[in-house]
């Protein structure tokens, strides 16, 4: 009993960092939401209004479709991983910053950026 006590206290001590915890994971599950979005609605829409129909913007606006879904996917997963190891820390009241989660996607979310700008620059010169 006593140490269930000690649990529960040690828990209320750390409520703010565990709150704040969810709403980060949150807030990354709406980011990954929000490139699948992208994704979708670009290829959607490129099939849809068919500004061009060349073989290789059609290929190029597929592909973007679904790296935006893989990105997003990974994010997601990304998040989650952060998400109970940043429990792990707050429990062990130790903090290591995420710096590999942090290159990786934003080495990811560059290379999607520059897919949207050469599918742009196509769609341009077409």
């Amino acid at each position: 009993m006593e140490n269930q006590k000690k649990t529960v206290q040690g828990s209320v001590k750390f409520a703010q960092q565990h709150l704040a915890n969810e709403r980060t994971f949150l807030a990354w599950i709406r980011t990954a939401i929000s490139i699948i979005g992208v994704g979708f609605l670009t290829t959607s829409l490129h099939f849809t209004i068919r500004i061009a129909s060349s073989p290789y913007i059609n290929t190029l606006a597929i592909l973007l479709g679904i790296f935006a879904c893989v990105i997003g996917f990974i994010t997601g997963i990304t998040a989650a991983l952060q998400y109970a190891r940043k429990r792990r820390e707050i429990e062990k009241g130790i903090f290591v910053p995420a710096n590999f989660s942090v290159h990786f996607l934003t080495i990811i979310f560059t290379v999607l950026i520059f897919m949207i700008f050469v599918y742009l620059m196509s769609l341009l010169v077409m």
